[in-house]
């Protein structure tokens, strides 16, 4: 919830850090300030030096400003050092004193921070291990300038905000925008585990943390009962560090996942009452799993609350979540974690506990089954596949259709993309094609192999490692499912309801445990985390720990065809996209059409992914600089990143 920001003056920017004297250096703060609190008006805590200036807005427990001795430490969110929360922005500027940079490796938990230095003017920015907690920056002749929202970074008078077509490329092709990029050109965003330091106007980004996996050979496995009671101990340490100072306003997201109803049942044994849980539902077949919470619920004994979200709910919705996200955003079940997270907030709460990085910690997603049985082809001999299978499987059909061999050839042709390009198989962006969607003029300005390569990158990067495919998807998910995309919306769904979001099984503990896991652990041929059900199975429900991933789905395609007002809006919003000069009016006329029909869940998602840039485009007039004249002009225009080899 909330979030920090500030500005360390460039050597000699007076104009920038020497204001203070006049108002305006105040000003400007308040002014970059006054978008954190926006939206659950959080307290804020500020300092101001003559080197630059830093503020917090957030409830009381995640806001810490320490200035004294030149020295200016500013905080967002829980950390611990040395397993205590107190007085950390003090303790911390001691260790900024004696250790340098390696001060932030020091700290665990969920956190952003800034460090000014006056006397040797440098500043140091970081962000916790898992990406909770954001935090952006851009730099030029002023300064260094930076803000855990780039609403709050572009509220200061130097910092311009060019959108960045690329951004808006590798929006529709992921739904959300990738790090380290943003969506404004010249600014970047950290990585989990990163920091960024900088002295005398030089730049040096690096990592203080990374995610190690050790896997044991089978001789030195630890045993299951072993594993299984570090687990639980973790576990409890986790939820208990995570329910924070005030427990009684503390509650938690309930799916009926084993995830989520694994942290309602241990919020009650650590706090020896019912956890206070809450649960979204959807009057739609294949999308409504409340059974499934309430099973959870009772087994837990949680004082429960749940609701349905209806057509007219996600209509009412629509605009205040476009205005939150400060990038362009299209996971369209912030939706209902918004609406959870107000029926929260309205209970009292002011602190919700989500089952965030459970899947991508133990192997819970289904996709990782499914790259495994693609893995099994490769491993068949070559002459077997390209001189007997292929050939029987690819040649021209006569007669009846062979439905098995039609599975067989989706099947091959899957299997024969390596990864991780396979993984975008089912991508709208590249079904379609990007000539089909975009307009001329808008491709020229971006680069559409830069998509894939963000992935790729983050990929190779652990090749060389000797790791098993499961933890290889397993770090990827740690970076692109769980930084990029859902720890954002869970935590900008909880900023709008005005509750601050908290995830257990992101406890640095537990994620040093989980890399220390065996492969098998994780995925036992087509099992999904074999070991996370079966140490929890004396706490859950059998149905729970039996059933298949579901999660938060909103069924926007149906709803389209059955609501007349949300279709009216939504394709409302997309005639006004039509005029912006990125996507075809030809495509659109064909997806409000023949594809919508064809395949209501399917194509309505590239509705919402529409509907919701329009949206972000029309909350945020400050962004449209780089649409006014078209995309053409952008072409030339080279983004102005920070140097990390400075």
């Amino acid at each position: 919830m909330s979030g920090l920001c500030g500005w360390l003056a460039a050597p000699g920017g007076a104009d920038v850090g020497g204001m203070a004297a006049d108002g305006v250096a105040q000003s400007a703060l308040a002014g970059m300030a006054a978008p954190l609190s926006r939206f659950d008006s959080a307290p804020l805590a500020a300092s101001l030096s003559d080197v630059g200036g830093v503020a917090v807005a957030a409830i009381d427990g995640s806001r810490h400003v320490y200035q004294q001795d030149g020295l200016q430490v500013a905080i967002w969110g829980r950390p611990e050092l040395d397993g205590s929360a107190d007085d950390v922005a003090c303790r911390l500027a001691s260790l900024w004193l004696s250790r340098g940079v390696a001060a932030c490796a020091s700290l665990s938990g969920s956190f952003a921070l800034a460090i000014l230095d006056a006397f040797s003017g440098s500043a140091l920015l970081a962000v916790d291990r898992a990406g909770i907690h954001p935090l952006s920056y851009a730099g030029n002749a002023q300064g260094l300038f930076f803000a855990s929202s780039h609403d709050a970074l572009l509220a200061h008078p130097s910092v311009r905000g060019a959108l960045d077509p690329q951004a808006l490329y590798h929006y529709l092709y992921f739904h959300m925008v990738p790090g380290p990029a943003t969506a404004y050109l010249g600014q970047q965003r950290l990585l989990p585990g990163e920091y960024l330091h900088v002295r005398g106007g030089r730049q040096c980004k690096g990592s203080y943390w990374q995610l190690v996996f050790q896997e044991p050979a089978a001789r030195t496995r630890a045993s299951f009962a072993g594993n299984k009671q570090e687990f639980l101990r973790l576990l409890r340490l986790a939820v208990e560090s995570s329910l924070g100072p005030d427990a009684d306003r503390t509650g938690a997201f309930l799916s009926g996942g084993t995830d989520s109803s694994t942290l309602a049942a241990i919020i009650g044994q650590v706090t020896g009452r019912p956890a206070r849980t809450y649960s979204i539902g959807f009057d739609a077949p294949g999308y409504d799993e409340m059974a499934y919470a309430r099973l959870a619920a009772s087994h837990a004994g949680s004082i429960h609350h749940e609701r349905y979200v209806t057509p007219s709910d996600v209509l009412a919705a629509i605009p205040a979540m476009a205005a939150i996200f400060d990038q362009p955003f299209g996971n369209a079940s912030a939706i209902p974690a918004y609406y959870c997270a107000q029926m929260a907030r309205e209970d009292g709460v002011t602190r919700l506990l989500g089952g965030d990085g459970g899947d991508e910690l133990f192997g819970g997603n289904a996709r990782y089954a499914h790259q495994a049985l693609l893995s099994q082809y490769e491993r068949l001999p070559v002459i077997l596949r390209q001189a007997i299978i292929e050939p029987l499987l690819f040649r021209e059909q006569k007669g009846k259709p062979w439905r098995l061999g039609d599975k067989a050839r989706r099947y091959i042709e899957q299997a024969s993309l390596p990864l991780p390009a396979r993984l975008d198989d089912y991508n709208l962006l590249l079904r379609h094609g990007h000539r089909t969607v975009l307009e001329a003029g808008f491709i020229d300005t971006i680069d559409p192999g830069m998509a894939p390569g963000c992935v790729n990158g983050a990929y190779w990067e652990r090749q060389g490692q000797g790791l098993s495919q499961i933890n290889e998807l397993l770090a990827l998910d740690m970076r692109f499912t769980l930084a990029d995309n859902d720890l954002f919306k869970v935590r900008k769904a909880c900023e709008l309801a005005g509750v601050e979001a908290a995830f257990p099984f992101l406890h640095d503990a537990m994620v040093a445990f989980a890399a220390r896991l065996a492969p098998q652990d994780k995925l036992d041929g087509r099992q999904l985390r074999p070991f996370f059900k079966r140490a929890l199975a004396e706490i859950l429900p059998p149905a729970i720990v039996g059933k298949k991933k579901h999660g938060f789905g909103l069924p926007f395609g149906q709803w389209l065809h059955s609501h007349a007002p949300l279709r009216e809006f939504a394709f409302d919003n997309l005639t006004q996209l039509r005029g912006r000069g990125i996507v075809r009016p030809a495509f659109i006329d064909d997806l409000q059409g023949r594809l919508l029909a064809e395949h209501p869940a399917y194509h309505g998602t590239m509705v919402w992914l529409l509907l919701m840039l329009e949206q972000w485009l029309s909350q945020h007039p400050g962004a449209l600089g780089a649409l006014a004249g078209g995309f053409a002009a952008c072409a030339t225009e080279t983004p102005g990143v920070l140097d990390p080899t400075a």
